[in-house]
């Protein structure tokens, strides 16, 4: 529980500096024009992040079977820190949205994942737990962004919300429910996230990816030897280089390489050329693959009550995502009281 108190300073203090100070470069030089419709290769895209982002929960699962929750953060960000720092260029972007974009999405989503796993709740329940940053987002982006959002997006929200309850009562009934909000306190954590990458609109959204992984390890160390304390960092690192850690190892790699560079690459690149309402809603097709694969690899059933959660978490996603005519999107307003 002291990770939980220790992380919420930081979403108490970015949420007013999402309404007070928006972004200069949110504007017609920052970058693409927002379009409020996704192009077919668009949507595909937004698909194939689904599924590197699914099978990423069986990566971490490998990964937390031999590192502590907490240190497995600072480590996997570690390794993508130190070359980014090397050999990519800073993102031409306002320094608040690439911390507040770092605390979000690195430090806010993964400590309480991985947390929620470690302590119990199931891969492929929290894939599905997970995709609350689609409601989440959403709903922030309306409040905070003044982003418009159609009657039939709210409609697949609230059918996505309804799963998702349904699956707290399922974990409730099954004694696991404080795995279950810590799960959910990421999806938090990834929708204001999601809202900073909008509105720093990178002109290269893997830079942002990338250097958004430079905020991260220190605060996420500290929590690790505040929280876990140092005698468990060091048996992990001295019991790592066993035969039996190598599926920690290639769990890890994938969580660098696959779920980070290219999942997220392709994420923040879509959240530049759409209304993040638009885009957050794929974030719920993940459970689809986390799920199955979970099935298949680990023998996680899940419960009745879950899959019938789940499906209405997808039903929720496809009347959300189906094609209409959406109206203007609202446009934040500048220091200034302007819009642009």
């Amino acid at each position: 529980m002291r990770l939980c108190y220790a992380n919420q300073t930081a979403t108490v203090d970015l949420v007013p500096a999402l309404v007070s100070t928006p972004s200069p470069s949110v504007g017609p030089t920052a970058g693409p024009r927002p379009s409020t419709a996704l192009p077919p290769t668009h949507r595909l895209l937004a698909a194939l992040v689904a599924v590197l982002w699914g099978v990423n929960f069986l990566a971490i699962h490998a990964s937390l079977e031999q590192f502590p929750p907490l240190f497995l953060v600072a480590l996997r960000f570690t390794l993508l820190a130190v070359p980014t720092m090397l050999l990519v260029q800073r993102p031409q972007v306002p320094t608040r949205w690439l911390v507040g974009y770092g605390l979000g999405f690195g430090v806010l989503q993964f400590a309480f994942l991985y947390t929620g796993m470690a302590a119990g709740l199931p891969a492929g329940v929290a894939s599905l737990v997970l995709q609350a940053s689609g409601p989440f987002t959403l709903v922030l982006g309306a409040l905070l962004l003044h982003e418009s959002v159609h009657p039939r997006q709210w409609l697949g929200v609230a059918v996505a919300a309804v799963g998702m309850i349904m699956v707290g009562l399922s974990r409730a009934g099954a004694a696991q429910l404080l795995p279950y909000v810590l799960v959910l306190l990421g999806a938090l954590g990834w929708a204001l996230g999601n809202l900073s990458s909008r509105l720093a609109a990178p002109p290269n959204p893997l830079h942002l990816t990338l250097w958004m992984s430079v905020v991260v390890p220190v605060p996420m160390l500290l929590l690790s030897l505040a929280v876990e304390g140092p005698a468990a960092i060091t048996h992990s690192l001295a019991t790592s280089l066993s035969p039996a850690a190598i599926p920690a190892w290639l769990g890890l790699a994938y969580t660098v390489l696959l779920g980070t560079v290219a999942g997220s690459g392709i994420w923040t690149w879509l959240l530049a050329r759409h209304p993040a309402g638009v885009v957050a809603p794929f974030s719920m097709l993940v459970p689809v693959v986390g799920i199955a694969t979970a099935a298949l690899a680990l023998g996680e059933i899940p419960t009745p009550l879950e899959l019938v959660g789940g499906v209405v978490v997808i039903t929720g996603v496809l009347v959300g995502a189906s094609r209409g005519r959406l109206p203007r999107v609202g446009r934040a307003p500048s220091a200034t009281g302007r819009h642009r």
